[in-house]
């Protein structure tokens, strides 16, 4: 990178208003599986480097640096791709000041204490679960050996209250709750819900101004004001009982599938297949409240990964409030309005990677699409960091636009393809300053970004809707008009727009991202999601599996 590029990332880009000097303090950690959050109070200069290593040696790696918030007079900024239940040497540099130490991320592997087994077959009696599990020995709830439960409430409450804390329910099937699958009490954190499907939950609701919202927000996965620490991992969520509207009729309101309301953060939603039919669809797949908060949905220090989402009439993914030190990736995302939803983001940063955006619509009948990311500020809320790091959306009906129109500041765009119709960035600019770059962008208007080595759509006539979610080396153009030709044997002949083949321009087009795209090959990072020449992504509850591994009871039990 050069030095331009570094200085803007390090926060060289915010508010040139004078700042008091914040009284230093040892940095901090926030760890999940695979990542770890950093936060920094350090006077006087406003650029601070991140290295990190195995503790016990090796060679020093560098992550992208932390990006500093003249509000709060901190650095913050997040490690990822890292390994679950392992220590981290960790040195940052500020100025003169160093400091180095360790910080270990969180174990996916959790113990298990007493072992609640649920009653084999059906039932459709509710279960309410009021024992806490500790640190040491979480409670888990199950179904009994080789056998499965399925727990059909037939429209009445929810299947399942969790009212307790260090909980782990497994591999149950619920269906039909009035209200919420499954639904957390405020308050409670360390729960783990795996391996479930649940499907039929919900009332029936519709456009708001028509006074029938009450179904609004049902969800498969509901957890109340102030819980943390969940954990959702490699569920099948499908087929509410009710419809969310679509945009005909105002903004969309009904069932979701997961939904976290002023969270105290720590989550992980990873390797979920959240999806029905466009009669059946969601409102949001992944989502909650309060959006413009310093709270929200999922707050911070959280991670929304490996997902399959589709049939969202507004958002696939809304990850909106503080979004501080909030990440983003590997989902794979179709039938949405809008891709990812991050109004606002008030503290930041927020992180949104390697994700892929598929096909878009308005309503039933309008084919139009949203945005890949929806962004926004109110009043005081908002100015948070967002990095948007090698994301792909791809025609033919895709997203209309990268980023809606709203004011939209701190932007730093890198190494993804917008293959889209409409605009890149927002024409509202306000400080501190965003930065656009590396994109490939075939769309009508580049608002405010500048892509000064960005690659434009329709390079020597390509044909765009060519392009591919994993990038073929070569990809086909069309040269438009008489184009004489060479036929061999000395034949010349004029052909009329003739078919022919380019270098793919998203290959080897990118810059390179400390700690985002170390694994690249060829000459330079590839845009987009998917490198060429490395493994491509995997989605949903069977993502990076063996072909006989995590297989459910109500799957594999008669």
């Amino acid at each position: 990178m050069n030095r331009c590029l570094i200085r803007w990332i390090l926060g060289a880009a915010v508010s040139s208003a004078v700042c008091l000097a914040a009284a230093d303090s040892p940095p901090t950690a926030v760890a999940t599986y695979e990542c770890i959050g950093l936060y920094w109070a350090a006077s006087g200069d406003r650029e601070c480097t991140v290295q990190f290593r195995r503790e016990g040696g090796g060679e020093w790696r560098q992550a992208l640096p932390l990006a500093y918030d003249l509000r709060d007079r901190e650095f913050r900024g997040s490690i990822v791709g890292l390994a679950p239940d392992t220590p981290y040497e960790i040195k940052l540099r500020a100025g003169p000041r160093e400091t180095t130490f360790v910080a270990r991320t969180r174990s996916d592997r959790f113990p298990i204490g007493e072992t609640t087994a649920l009653p084999s077959g059906d039932s459709a009696d509710g279960v309410t679960i009021k024992k806490s599990g500790t640190p040491q020995a979480y409670h888990l709830v199950t179904v009994p050996p080789g056998g499965r439960s399925t727990i059909d409430v037939r429209n009445r409450g929810s299947n399942l209250v969790i009212d307790a804390d260090y909980v782990i329910v497994r591999g149950l099937e619920l269906r039909n709750a009035q209200t919420h699958g499954i639904l957390i009490k405020a308050g409670h954190h360390d729960i783990v819900v795996e391996q479930c499907h649940i499907s039929g939950w919900g009332r029936f609701a519709g456009p708001v101004s028509y006074g029938n919202a009450g179904g609004d927000l049902d969800s498969a996965i509901y957890a109340e004001k102030g819980c943390g620490n969940l954990t959702v991992q490699r569920n099948l969520i499908e087929h509410p009982r009710g419809a969310a509207s679509d945009w005909e009729d105002g903004h969309p309101v009904g069932p979701q599938g997961i939904s976290l309301i002023n969270s105290t953060g720590g989550n992980v939603i990873r390797f979920n297949d959240i999806w029905s039919t466009e009669d059946h669809g969601f409102n949001d797949g992944i989502g909650g409240g309060s959006n413009f908060s310093r709270e929200g949905s999922p707050n911070r220090d959280s991670d929304i990964h490996g997902n399959f989402i589709r049939n969202c009439w507004d958002d696939a993914i809304e990850s909106e409030g503080a979004n501080m030190n909030v990440r983003i990736w590997g989902n794979y995302l179709h039938l949405f309005y809008n891709g990812i939803a991050t109004a606002c983001v008030s503290r930041g940063p927020l992180y949104v990677f390697r994700n892929v955006w598929a096909g878009s619509r308005h309503t039933h009948r309008d084919p139009v699409g949203g945005a890949g990311i929806k962004t926004g500020e109110r009043d005081e809320m908002g100015g948070g960091r967002r990095y948007v790091l090698h994301n792909t959306a791809l025609q033919p009906f895709g997203v209309h636009s990268a980023f809606t129109s709203h004011v939209c500041p701190d932007v730093f765009s890198r190494n993804n393809i917008f293959d889209c119709r409409g605009a890149l960035a927002t024409k509202q600019d306000k400080a501190p300053a965003s930065d656009y770059d590396y994109d490939f962008f075939s769309g009508s208007e580049r608002g405010i970004a500048a892509e000064r080595h960005g690659v434009r759509g329709k390079v020597g006539y390509l044909a765009t809707s060519r392009l591919e979610f994993y990038p073929a080396p070569r990809v086909s153009y069309v040269h438009y008009g008489k184009v004489p030709t060479d036929l061999g044997g000395g034949q010349t002949r004029e052909i009329t727009d003739p078919v022919d083949t380019m270098a793919n321009p998203v290959i080897d087009a990118g810059v390179v991202l400390p700690n985002f795209n170390d694994d690249f090959t060829g000459r330079a990072p590839d845009l987009g999601a998917f490198e060429s020449g490395r493994p491509p992504l995997e989605f949903g509850r069977r993502a990076y599996l063996k072909w006989n591994e995590g297989w459910a009871p109500w799957e594999t039990v008669r």
